[in-house]
């Protein structure tokens, strides 16, 4: 069926090779909340002007279109990168230096000549998409506000095998330069882990639905936004009311990795975690908002949900034992954790 998630087409491979916490695939906070990518199938070549809450953003794209929101899969793999290196206390810098296949492996991609050649596509939308803004980014002393002009990388370079040679023509790596906007967002901890799933959403306006759900639900009891502010904030181009009738088709397929979305009085969508739900009936241990409040005050900069995730594996892989106090359990493995 065409709503339903695409295939896991590499089901054995890891996000890359690191610890349980880091191999999570993460986003910026800044584009997660701004219409930034296209959700467009076709060339998108139209200049976005977009302004809520005071921070406004223009998106200006090539003559190749603007990086659309299936792009946004080589930033994702980028950030996820560099958290993983930080949280290891490796030195990171703005390049990085990946393997194509390793890439399109992570993001549930195929490993076809023709992927290798969309890929490349991709890295000349992202390099050509220039954006002006004044998103803030950092935390605490560290915040700023920053009006300037940028791609979304500055710059991109594939190594292929010399022709003549053993597998001539292949694209064996690339280096990636991110902009200083999106490398300093990472260095500042803005960044979400999402579900491994949301590579495997079909639409582009899915993947947009998910990223406002785990930005602004996260995993409050619900969010609540009207379908005229949510229109805003995903960026589509479609008229309201066929804009509608496609979150109601996502209300009935319900294949949203971790939310539930649900039609209210009023014109109104709410979106509500499946996780607190999901972890009570397989008998896993359930912390309080408190404990997670705790636990972010005590790992400033860490995602505590991604931290929350980790400690639910490492209770599944140690037998799931019995806890009788769950959330000092958590703050206790927390505690060795950050050491």
């Amino acid at each position: 069926m065409s709503g339903a998630l695409l295939p896991d087409r590499h089901p054995t491979g890891d996000f890359f090779v690191c610890d349980v916490f880091a191999g999570l695939p993460k986003d910026d906070l800044a584009s997660m909340e701004h219409p930034i990518f296209s959700l467009a199938t076709r060339p998108d070549r139209s200049v976005l002007s977009y302004a809520h809450n005071g921070t406004s953003v223009e998106i200006t794209p090539s003559v190749k279109g603007r990086a659309t929101i299936h792009d946004k899969d080589i930033l994702i793999y980028c950030v996820s990168q560099l958290v993983a290196a930080l949280n290891a206390g490796r030195t990171v810098s703005r390049t990085l230096h990946l393997k194509a296949h390793d890439l399109l492996v992570a993001t549930n991609r195929e490993t076809s000549g023709d992927a290798y050649r969309r890929l490349r596509e991709a890295f000349e939308r992202l390099a050509g998409t220039r954006i002006t803004t004044n998103i803030v980014t950092g935390t605490g002393e560290d915040r700023v506000e920053v009006t300037s002009g940028f791609g979304l990388i500055e710059r991109w370079e594939i190594l292929r095998r010399a022709p003549g040679g053993r597998g001539s023509g292949r694209m064996v790596s690339v280096a990636v330069t991110l902009s200083e906007w999106l490398y300093r967002a990472v260095l500042g901890r803005s960044v979400l882990t999402l579900s491994r799933d949301y590579f495997r959403l079909r639409k582009p306006l899915e993947r947009r639905i998910y990223e406002l759900a785990r930005k602004h639900c996260g995993h409050q009891p619900a969010w609540r936004v009207s379908v005229t502010v949510l229109h805003k904030k995903s960026g589509s181009a479609s008229p309201r009311r066929v804009f509608r009738a496609m979150l109601r088709a996502m209300i009935a397929s319900d294949h949203l990795p971790g939310y539930r979305l649900e039609e209210e009085p009023g014109d109104i969508l709410c979106v509500r975690p499946r996780r607190a739900e999901a972890a009570a009936s397989a008998g896993a241990p359930v912390l309080r908002p408190e404990t997670l409040e705790t636990a972010r005050a005590r790992a400033p900069g860490w995602d505590v949900h991604a931290l929350e995730a980790e400690w639910r594996a490492w209770w599944h892989a140690t037998g799931r034992p019995r806890l009788r106090a769950p959330d000092r359990a958590f703050l206790g493995w927390l505690a060795r954790r950050l050491e």
